[in-house]
């Protein structure tokens, strides 16, 4: 199963589930009078706008190499996570609002013990969602698939906060307010994860390099190789979860063209293969500097 496959099938699987799981929780919310139920079941159903969208942007992200794309669509896939940390914040803020105003009101509608089922079921659920769809997203090294995975935690971490407040309020009714505080941790908690995602592919589409301490073991690696007299001018840059480098190689400038050029390829492929999200290596050959 290619990729692109194997994105749509787990991403199938995450909107069923999360249109199922959306429609239960809310329900139950609902007829138990529990405002950080009804809350849980609104950040289930944002899961399903994320899977769509990854859904659809899925065929553009995994196109091959075109005339006018010579470096691939990978940038695309950082906008749809962007995009996906976007749905994370808005539903997080209007949670947050709802807790917020629903806390304010002075009669507390009584709960029902009804109300503890839903987050119970997302907990389960939503968890093992979790498990299966970062696998799939560490697997083909995807940032939207994975960003989806947490998007799905979210939801079974946020359930938590929840029962906890509608079983504190069902044992005591004075405690009716933490089913509303509940609802605004959770709204907390999405902010936060949403806020993380987004910044992070923000620096993706901006060409951001990996860490000096990541090209410091590049150029050990490199050093390593036979015949490789030094390196400098190495530069990185992010598309997605994938890495380019650019870097100027030295050798001894007795070397044959055709050597020189081995050695470059040896280069290239000892990269490639000591870090896969490594795809490709321009290498600049220089003869060796005595200065």
């Amino acid at each position: 199963m290619n990729k692109k496959a194997q994105i749509q099938q787990i991403t199938l699987i995450g909107l069923v589930v999360n249109i199922i799981l959306s429609v239960i929780k809310f329900l139950i919310g609902f007829l138990g009078n529990s405002q950080a139920v009804v809350a849980d079941a609104l950040h289930s159903f944002s899961d399903t706008s994320s899977d769509l969208v990854i859904l659809f942007g899925v065929k553009y992200w995994t196109a091959p190499p075109d005339e006018d794309h010579p470096f691939g669509h990978h940038k695309i896939e950082s906008f749809i996570t962007i995009i996906i940390g976007f749905i994370l914040i808005f539903v997080a803020c209007a949670i947050g609002y709802n807790g917020i105003v629903s806390l304010l009101e002075k009669n507390q509608p009584q709960l029902n013990w009804i109300v503890t089922i839903g987050p119970l079921i997302s907990i389960f659920v939503k968890e093992l969602l979790f498990k299966a769809t970062y696998k799939v997203g560490i697997k083909i090294n995807s940032s939207a698939v994975k960003a989806n995975a947490w998007h799905h935690r979210t939801d079974a971490f946020s359930s938590i906060p929840v029962l906890v407040a509608v079983i504190a309020s069902l044992i005591d009714p004075r405690l009716r307010f933490l089913d509303q505080i509940g609802a605004i941790i959770v709204s907390a908690f999405i902010i936060k994860l949403g806020l993380e995602i987004f910044f992070t592919n923000i620096n993706d589409l901006l060409d951001t390099g990996i860490s000096k301490e990541k090209i410091i073991k590049i150029k050990k690696t490199i050093i390593t190789i036979q015949n490789v007299k030094g390196v400098h001018k190495l530069r990185t840059r992010k598309l997605a979860n994938y890495i380019y480098i650019d870097l100027h190689l030295e050798v001894d400038g007795h070397l044959s063209v055709i050597q020189g050029h081995d050695i470059s390829e040896q280069v290239k492929h000892t990269l490639i293969q000591t870090n896969p999200k490594i795809i490709d290596v321009m290498v600049h050959l220089e003869p060796e500097r005595n200065f």
